[in-house]
């Protein structure tokens, strides 16, 4: 605002730079409240987002380790939690001995590998151990990183909330493990599958959050774009659907519903198969039931694989960038791909490496999923 003189003269020129000054201060004090962002921690954006990436190929390769843990039945051979000490294996006879022993004071052995060797201990030892300490050394990938880039004030505010919840979650995840082998030490030869479940559930769940706090870092933007496609929506029902499904297959191995009805299209000689949702109560029946769980897997796949199919059939009609046509397709085969795998791996009655690859598979799907969504959220320019 610029006052004039009491004369009418023209306002002098020290009232027009106060006058300039408060305008610039009115037009900038909502964005100076929003963000405090400095150029240092624009330009660390991509870092950022690098390591992030990084971090996201450590959870992938642990969320597949753990598959292998569950499908060699090594998951409990480890019947103590110790973080620290833990992460050092057996290195003499005894100290060998002594986690033998804990071994065989548990149902798993008793029940099912009564009469292991040692050696053969060992081999169910290693993976577990594997397992375990490739958690702890995502831990330590994730926050030594964090607090690099916090102490040379390379992390915009905004984006502080978001990579301690993850690192919360991550920790989280560790007692979530334990608890899940705590079910199958006292009782049941192997663990819970409700547990199992919702370890390999949050894994995912961490796995997607890292991957999308990512992506917007990667192309510069945060927290991205809120321009989105008008078929956003349909893409995030899919991730969700993708979601599902990779539970389902988790109660699919804990029940180890895979051994059986090793046909495709058909099960047992037909579509719906003969004691579907048999079990009592019924609505367990999904979660307890081999024959339920394994027919739930196979019907979402369906619905998975005819939601990709049409949504790339629709935005085959739509002028899109070159981005999304390359998401859109990249879902598309990832989705061709996983069904192929599953059928494979039923066929073959579920052999360890090929529910393995299956099981990446999976997580491929997802990872396509969400960067197809991300595309569709906050659109490149074309």
């Amino acid at each position: 605002m610029i006052v004039a003189s009491a004369s009418g003269a023209a306002p002098c020129p020290l009232v027009r730079l106060r006058g300039a000054v408060y305008v610039a201060r009115a037009m900038t004090a909502d964005v100076v409240s929003v963000s405090t962002t400095t150029a240092r921690q624009i330009a660390s954006r991509r870092p950022i987002a690098l390591w992030l990436f990084a971090v996201c190929a450590l959870l992938v390769a642990m969320i597949v380790l753990g598959g292998l843990t569950r499908l060699t039945g090594s998951g409990l051979s480890i019947t103590e939690w110790k973080p620290i000490h833990g992460a050092l294996p057996p290195l003499s006879d005894s100290e060998w001995n002594q986690e033998f022993d804990a071994y065989k004071a548990i149902p798993q052995y008793q029940r099912v590998n009564a009469g292991m060797t040692l050696d053969e201990f060992k081999d169910i030892f290693w993976w577990e151990w594997a397992h375990r300490n490739l958690g702890r050394f995502i831990g330590f990938a994730f926050l030594v990183p964090f607090l690099a880039f916090a102490f040379l004030r390379r992390i915009e505010p905004a984006l502080y909330p978001r990579l301690i919840l993850l690192f919360v979650l991550g920790g989280l995840q560790g007692v979530l493990g334990w608890f899940m082998v705590m079910s199958g030490l006292q009782d049941r030869v192997e663990v819970s599958q409700y547990r199992l479940v919702a370890h390999l559930g949050l894994a995912v769940a961490i796995y997607a959050a890292m991957l999308w706090t990512a992506l917007p870092l990667w192309r510069g933007e945060w927290p991205g774009k809120s321009k989105a496609h008008p078929m956003l929506r349909w893409a995030v029902a899919i991730v969700a659907l993708v979601y599902v499904q990779m539970l389902l297959g988790g109660f699919v191995a804990g029940l180890h519903a895979g051994l059986i009805y090793n046909t495709w299209p058909l099960m047992d000689g037909q579509f719906v198969p003969g004691g579907l949702f048999a079990h009592t109560p019924l609505w367990l029946a999904p979660f307890e039931d081999v024959t339920t769980a394994q027919f739930d897997h196979r019907l979402v796949a369906y619905f998975v694989a005819g939601a990709v199919a049409a949504l790339w059939f629709v935005e085959q009609r739509h002028a899109r960038t070159a981005e999304l046509t390359l998401t859109s397709n990249l879902l598309f085969a990832a989705v061709a791909v996983q069904i192929v795998l599953g059928v494979w791996t039923l066929l073959e009655a579920a052999p360890v490496w090929l529910s393995a690859l299956h099981q990446l598979g999976a997580v491929a799907l997802l990872s396509a999923a969400l960067v197809h969504a991300f595309a569709l959220r906050s659109p490149a320019m074309p």
